[in-house]
């Protein structure tokens, strides 16, 4: 009876520590399938420990009145589930090591092909004991006794366990962090199992294979679990971290609409937008038309289809937009940000007050804050960034994780006693040595600290050298919602910034062509208009004391060239006009606003010297006139008057007045 003490503390022992375990709440809330399957597997792993305890605590019982005739038979089965229910246990513990591990390489499908062959062997062993004893057997007086075959099949599970443990050695040899001490901790639990199923085989009558699945079990819930429900929590952090940039954010089911609503922002819920909803694609439409701006609501009506937000996310990983909201009567501009869930059924969505900074900082100060946890939401956001750095903001002890795959799942990468001194001692080394000083001032303990006082969150951008090549980078810092960690979090831009100096660059160049004059090179009428827009803006403010004239010219004769020379010769005759224009006026724009007419827009260097300059230009058409060298420009001036002049088309229409009482002139 005594032998059965152990394997019965050690069944009530795991169920007592597993109960959760074995009780499965379907699918969890932000757990994704791969950490799903691995529950499944570590819970049919302790199913077959308790199945085993079972086999060995009714061996315990029966082999004590083995002599009694009647229970025998009862022994017997029992002696082979025993060994089948050890087999099992084997199976199940590599079968959870390769799920836990989450490889498909080679070496992990080695592992699988390896149990599954001895678990048959096993079975093939049992079989064949019924017909030949060769595991093990009775003699009459039914005492149990050893065969050959049962120091086999232990052998080969100790060689099993051997290589197993190495295997997970070799893992944590290559993993850094919480990740490594996991490995290292199932990497002992296998050596235990090949150690006490040594003492199994030395003393069968001790059940030393029951002492070490329990202490492997006991290992595995202390060490992993609560090493992972570490990390569970620093992403929590994270995520009210991160979240904290919003006003509202949405959990949506892609496919019928369902969603969940989390708003830390008083003025949003004074909305009464439902904290959850049957459709949100419906549902959102009428909300469009009692709060969104008269204005956006066309265009805000057309963002919210399943068919137009899956569109958008083709391709890439998020996407954004913005309109203005009613909130107490006054239109305020919210940026919309939509993204995948990592379980790529839900759409998360984010709301962001972006009117005013400051008024922002004051909604936030004065909300109230929910506990909520933002597993999936903070994997979502992680997947902006290609490394977050988790700082403690009184001693500046840090953990980094990096993103390593498109649902932002984090891994961490590295642990370090200071944050602030690392980085630097390693900007001078990595930082391009133009934004060093700009790098180095960012990354200071009491800036970081005075900043975010202040603000939610604050960015820098600058360069990092890879070799003899820069890339961009932008880094992001913000404060835990407790206040008691820095969230600083670095992402890669340069092909951002690339693309955006291209698009900026093209924009440049079409706008440039669009506002000049094919012929002659020379501004176009479009440029002039433009022109007169942002003057008459200046004139409409006040802004009395930037003085300017404008001139008009005509081209003489331009018809008769045409009719008699050709409209080359009458296109060649623009372009001179043109360039007379622009050599006598050389620091004012010259327009070319129609076939044959020209405006000046004399500022600065010109407008000081007009009346110098404009004498001069006369005096060359004169000159022109008389060799019939060169083009005729009929031309009049006209300054601005600020006492006087509302309109730059009234100073326009003088200059117009002017040049056709010298074209009449010029005539005589």
């Amino acid at each position: 009876m005594s032998y059965s003490i152990i394997s019965t503390l050690a069944l009530i022992l795991n169920i007592i520590i597993n109960l959760k375990v074995f009780i499965p709440a379907g699918e969890r809330s932000g757990e994704n399938k791969d950490g799903q399957y691995t529950a499944v597997r570590y819970r049919y792993f302790l199913i077959a420990s308790n199945c085993y305890f079972i086999a060995d605590i009714a061996w315990g019982i029966l082999y004590e009145h083995h002599d009694v005739q009647g229970l025998f038979p009862f022994l017997y089965i029992d002696c082979i589930l025993y060994f089948f229910f050890m087999f099992l246990t084997m199976m199940t513990w590599i079968r959870y090591i390769v799920a836990y591990l989450d490889k498909r390489r080679r070496r992990s499908k080695m592992l699988l092909y390896a149990v599954w062959t001895m678990f048959s062997v096993g079975l093939i062993y049992l079989v064949i004991n019924f017909f030949h004893p060769f595991i093990f057997s009775f003699n009459e007086k039914h005492e149990y006794i050893t065969e050959p075959g049962r120091h086999i099949a232990f052998i080969l599970q100790i060689l099993l366990y051997l290589v197993t443990s190495t295997y997970m050695f070799y893992n944590a040899r290559k993993s850094i962090g919480g990740e490594r001490s996991r490995y290292i901790a199932v990497g002992l639990i296998c050596f235990t199992m090949e150690l006490f199923l040594i003492f199994q085989i030395l003393d069968p009558r001790y059940p030393s294979y029951a002492t070490g699945l329990i202490i492997g079990i006991c290992v595995i819930h202390s060490v992993v679990e609560a090493s992972e429900m570490k990390e569970k929590e620093i992403y929590d952090n994270i995520a009210r971290g991160l979240a904290e940039d919003y006003e509202a954010m949405y959990y949506i089911n892609i496919e019928n609409g369902e969603y969940l609503e989390f708003s830390i922002s008083p003025k949003y819920a004074s909305m009464n937008v439902p904290v959850n909803g049957k459709d949100f694609y419906k549902e959102t439409l009428d909300n469009i038309e009692r709060y969104v701006h008269p204005d956006d609501r066309e265009f805000a009506s057309s963002l919210y289809g399943r068919e137009e937000m899956l569109g958008n996310l083709e391709g890439r990983r998020s996407y954004s937009y913005k309109y203005r909201i009613m909130l107490g009567g006054e239109p305020r501009y919210f940026r919309f940000t939509v993204m995948r869930a990592n379980d790529n059924r839900h759409f998360v969505l984010f709301e962001k007050d972006i009117d005013d900074e400051v008024t922002a900082e004051n909604m936030r100060q004065e909300s109230h804050k929910k506990i909520v946890t933002f597993s999936r939401i903070a994997e979502s956001l992680a997947a902006n960034y290609d490394v977050i750095y988790y700082v403690d903001a009184q001693d500046s002890s840090f953990i980094s994780y990096e993103c390593n795959n498109i649902y932002g799942k984090l891994d961490m990468q590295k642990t370090g006693e200071d944050f602030f001194a690392e980085s630097q001692k390693d900007i001078p080394f990595i930082v391009h040595k133009n934004d060093r000083d700009t790098a180095l001032g960012f990354l200071d303990k009491d800036h970081l600290s005075t900043v975010l006082k202040d603000h939610k969150s604050c960015s820098t951008e600058y360069r990092v050298m890879e070799g003899k090549r820069a890339h961009y980078v932008r880094l992001t810092a913000r404060k835990t919602g407790d206040g008691t960690h820095y969230i600083i979090g670095i992402e890669n831009i340069d092909a951002e910034v690339k693309k955006e100096k291209q698009i900026l660059k093209a924009l440049n160049t079409e706008k440039e062509l669009a506002r000049r004059d094919e012929l002659t090179g020379i501004r176009n009428k479009t440029a002039y208009k433009e022109l007169e827009k942002s003057v008459q803006s200046n004139i409409d403010k006040g802004m009395d004391y930037l003085t300017f004239a404008l001139a008009v010219c005509d081209a003489n004769n331009l018809k008769k060239i045409n009719d008699t020379e050709g409209h080359g010769a009458g296109d060649e005759y623009i372009k001179q006009s043109a360039a007379l224009l622009c050599e006598i006026f050389d620091h004012s724009p010259v327009f070319r606003v129609g076939g044959d007419e020209f405006v000046v827009f004399l500022r600065g260097k010109d407008y000081t010297n007009r009346m110098e300059l404009f004498k001069d230009l006369r005096e060359r058409v004169r000159e022109n006139q008389h060799t019939g060298d060169g083009p005729v420009l009929a031309s009049g001036m006209s300054d601005y008057d600020p006492q006087n002049d509302m309109f730059v088309s009234e100073i326009l229409e003088r200059a117009d007045r002017e040049m056709y009482k010298n074209k009449q002139s010029l005539k005589k």
